[in-house]
């Protein structure tokens, strides 16, 4: 494994925080039902009632700037101090540049590719929001936002080591490696091309109204490097906002175990696991925080890990200069590469890095104005009745973060457990992922969510896209959700109206 540098390791922040015994809010028919038992959340979240800070999720960071703004996902946290915001914004340029292929007269930013999905982390997280599918007259839209993970079963003992001792999440496919690159460098060839179909489901909701969702199937043409194995499992992934993710990582990994239920203890229907996955950083095992099924444990390692699947650019923390090329792809791996004047330097410099991964960690969650109004609290009154709650937690508290006081010990409200959830088989992408199975995901935060459509011109929702506004997101729920899906259809039209509103506030 490559070593660790230091400056890696000075982020991760220190979690050692009490754990406060909360309630667990289970859905039972249209009632709540309140389960005590040992720290379920740390700041039980009163139903229908407005909660002092409710209105700045990120605690003090919070951005006081608007949300109704195409750039409300790109401030930097609040209380940054000059010195950080100088930093934030040398960590901006570096996210917003396009790198270039080697050889190059620039080489501070040439290494991208041979093979690659975008040229820019702006790319992919364009205005730091989500990334979307390519529209229905693909190829005039691109996938840029989007793109399709690859694995295979483990077929060896030495495969089995790896994921039983979590020094991997997936078996990549043997010659494809584990992410489709669909573009190339000059002179070399795109791995192939994505295809999606939609195939229209139609949902009748309890007072009749219709509502028509979109089940997606994906196919993978024009392959570039020969054929694809027969058993490889891909699951499409579109890029997830970047706000508040320095916050994130600075909740007490204690407040996120005690909050698992793998077992249903309390016998509300929720069996949340926490993901366990292999520390870059620390060299040991770690819980998982970050990508949709929370298989990375820190935003250094989520950076690291872009910069190699996305753009095949080295840094210390993942050297190979080639990128996820495969030893079946010898043409890419000889290629030139920008690990220079040495072959240890990384195209990506340790000051280049540790300024993205600054950045990525302060993009400021938008203050929420509406949080007081009487049908936002009707919503939070709803949400809480249908035992939403349950996995989208409202609120933790951070523990100290080494050298970013702002972050540090912050009631924040980001709505999740970080848990792996069963979201049934409508969502299922069948590829297990670290200790995720096929059928479990991440339970993606709710901060800043309605502000969407503003920083990224759509409401397109869900790991991959296929939802088109929250009722469908909500509509697809099954598994561990399904009482809490079936009792929000159930809801008269002015009640689930309300429980949008709250959404749509957060």
């Amino acid at each position: 494994m490559p070593s660790v540098f230091v400056s890696a390791r000075k982020r991760r922040p220190n979690v050692h925080l009490p754990v406060v015994v909360g309630l667990a809010i289970a859905a039972a028919g249209m009632g709540l039902v309140a389960v005590p038992y040992a720290a379920q959340v740390e700041h039980p979240s009163a139903a229908g009632v407005f909660e002092p800070g409710e209105e700045f999720p990120g605690g003090t960071a919070t951005t006081r700037r608007s949300r109704d703004h195409v750039n409300a996902f790109s401030h930097f946290s609040h209380g940054i101090g000059f010195a950080g915001e100088s930093r934030f914004k040398l960590g901006n340029a570096i996210f917003r540049k396009e790198w270039v292929s080697s050889p190059a007269s620039t080489k501070a930013s040439d290494g991208l590719g041979p093979l690659y999905n975008a040229r820019g982390c702006q790319n992919c997280h364009l205005k730091d929001g989500r990334g979307h599918p390519p529209a229905a007259n693909w190829p005039d839209d691109d996938a840029i936002s989007m793109f399709l993970r690859l694995s295979v079963p483990p077929s060896t003992q030495e495969h089995h080591r790896l994921l039983a001792e979590r020094r991997v999440n997936v078996i990549p496919e043997p010659t494809y490696g584990s992410q489709l690159q669909d573009i190339a460098i000059k002179g070399h060839a795109g791995e192939g091309r994505m295809k999606i179909t939609y195939q229209d489901v139609e949902v009748t909701l309890g007072d009749g109204a219709k509502v028509t969702l979109r089940k997606p199937d994906y196919e993978i043409t024009d392959l570039g490097y020969g054929p694809m194995s027969a058993d490889v499992m891909i699951s499409p992934r579109i890029a997830p906002p970047m706000i508040g993710l320095g916050l994130l990582e600075a909740i007490p990994e204690s407040a996120i175990r005690a909050n698992a239920d793998p077992d249903d203890r309390n016998g509300d229907g929720i069996s949340g696991r926490v993901q366990e996955v292999w520390s870059i950083e620390d060299q040991q095992v770690r819980i998982g925080r970050f990508g949709w099924k929370a298989g990375t444990p820190t935003v250094a390692q989520q950076t690291a890990e872009a910069f190699a699947g996305d753009m095949s650019l080295s840094t210390s923390m993942i050297p190979n200069p080639s990128g996820d090329c495969t030893e079946a792809q010898s043409v890419c791996r000889d290629a030139p590469n920008g690990n220079s004047p040495g072959p240890d330097d990384p195209e990506v410099s340790d000051q280049l890095f540790d300024l993205v991964v600054f950045y990525s960690q302060n993009l400021a969650v938008p203050a929420r104005p509406d949080a007081s109004k009487p049908q936002v609290l009707a919503g939070k009154a709803k949400f809480h009745e249908l035992g939403c709650a349950a996995c989208h937690i409202p609120s933790f508290t951070t523990g100290e973060v080494s050298g970013q006081p702002h972050l540090s010990r912050q009631r924040i409200w980001p709505y999740t457990d970080l848990l792996l959830h069963d979201m049934g088989e409508g969502l299922a992408d069948n590829r297990p992922e670290g200790l995720a199975s096929g059928r479990e995901w991440r339970t993606p935060p709710l901060w800043g969510i309605g502000a969407t459509a503003a920083v990224s011109n759509h409401t397109f929702f869900l790991h991959d896209g296929r939802a088109r506004n929250l009722e469908e997101a909500i509509l697809w729920h099954g598994g561990e959700a399904q009482a809490s899906r079936d009792a929000y259809a159930a809801l008269a039209k002015a009640d689930r109206e309300a429980l949008l509103a709250f959404l749509n506030s957060l």
